[in-house]
C-alpha cells in the first residue's frame, strides 16, 4: 500500500470511502451472528458469550481469507481450552461500543481500552492481556526525516485528532494542565484509530493519537509517518466485562492470567510483534 498522491480532496475522498467501504464488507466474516450494525445486535442467550470485538489491526481482521488478530486468537484459544462458545459482533467505533457492555447487551467487549485509572471506574476491567502506549502519529519532514513535533511537551496549541470515546483524551489534556497550555482535542465518530492514521498518511488531518501497535501497523503500509513520539506511560489494556456477572469475569481473569504463562502467548506475542 503506497501513500497517494495529493490531487485534489475528491480523489482522498474518494479513496477514504473506498477504505471504508472495504473495511465494512470485511466487517461480515469477523461475525458469526448476522447483525453487522449496533442495532442489530442481541444478546444470545443461553451459554452463548457475545463479544463486541474491535475491527482494527492486532484485534481482530481479515487476511487471505482468514481472521485472525493478537486478541481475537488469544480469546479463540481460551475458549477452545475451557469449551466456552463465543460469538464475536464486529465494532468499529469504541464510542457507540462501550455502552454494549454497560446495558449488558454483549458480555465482553475487545478493543483497544487502556487500563486508566478514570476507566476503571466505570467499567470492569479483566487481567490485563497486553502492554501498550498512546503515540502521535503524524507525516515525517523530507528534510529533516522525523515529525515536526519531537516531544509531547511541543503539542501547546496544538491540535490532534482521537477515536470519540478514548480515554486518551483525559491524558492529553493533563498533559496541557502539565505544560502550562492548551491541546486541542478532536474526537471522532465516525472512525476508528486506524482510519485517523491512514488520514494522517493522506494528509487530511496533521495529527492523531493512537496505540504505539496500531501506528506501526499503519507506517508499516506508510513509511512517510513517523509514529515514535509517545502521549503516555506505558498502559495496560485488557478486556471489559459486563457488570454484574462475577462468575464469567472471576473465571476470565483466572484463565488470561494461566493463558499468558503458555508457550502459545508467548507464540502470539511474536506473530504479532508485540513485544
Amino acid at each position: 500500500m503506497q501513500l497517494l498522491p495529493k490531487k485534489g480532496n475528491g480523489i482522498v475522498y474518494v479513496s477514504l470511502l473506498l477504505l471504508i467501504v472495504f473495511a465494512m464488507y470485511l466487517l461480515r466474516d469477523c461475525s458469526r451472528s448476522g447483525a453487522y450494525s449496533y442495532e442489530g445486535i442481541r444478546p444470545s442467550g443461553g451459554d452463548t458469550i457475545d463479544v463486541a470485538i474491535e475491527y482494527t489491526p492486532g484485534v481482530c481482521y481479515t487476511y487471505a481469507d482468514t481472521l485472525g488478530g493478537f486478541h481475537y486468537d488469544m480469546l479463540r484459544d481460551i475458549a477452545g481450552h475451557h469449551g466456552l462458545v463465543v460469538k464475536f459482533h464486529p465494532v468499529v467505533s469504541l464510542e457507540r461500543s462501550l455502552p454494549l457492555v454497560s446495558d449488558s447487551t454483549v458480555d465482553i467487549l475487545v478493543a483497544d481500552v487502556p487500563m486508566t485509572a478514570e476507566y476503571k471506574e466505570l467499567y470492569r476491567f479483566l487481567e490485563p492481556v497486553i502492554v501498550d502506549k498512546q503515540v502521535l502519529v503524524q507525516l515525517r519532514d523530507s528534510a529533516t526525516g522525523h515529525g515536526p513535533v519531537r516531544n509531547a511537551l511541543d503539542l501547546g496549541g496544538d491540535t490532534v485528532w482521537i477515536a470519540a470515546g478514548s480515554s486518551v483524551e483525559s491524558r492529553i489534556r493533563s498533559l496541557g494542565r502539565e505544560i502550562g497550555d492548551t491541546i486541542y482535542i478532536i474526537p471522532e465518530s465516525e472512525y476508528g484509530p486506524e482510519q485517523l492514521g491512514v488520514m494522517t498518511a493522506l494528509g487530511e488531518i496533521p495529527r492523531a493519537v493512537v496505540s504505539s501497535r496500531i501506528a506501526r501497523d499503519i507506517a508499516s503500509d506508510y513509511p512517510q509517518l513517523d509514529v515514535v513520539t509517545a502521549v503516555s506511560f506505558n498502559q495496560f489494556q485488557s478486556w471489559i466485562a459486563v457488570p454484574g456477572n462475577n462468575a464469567l469475569a472471576d473465571s476470565l481473569d483466572i484463565w488470561i492470567a494461566a493463558y499468558k504463562r503458555t508457550p502459545d502467548y508467548a507464540a502470539l506475542l511474536r506473530r504479532y510483534n508485540m513485544q
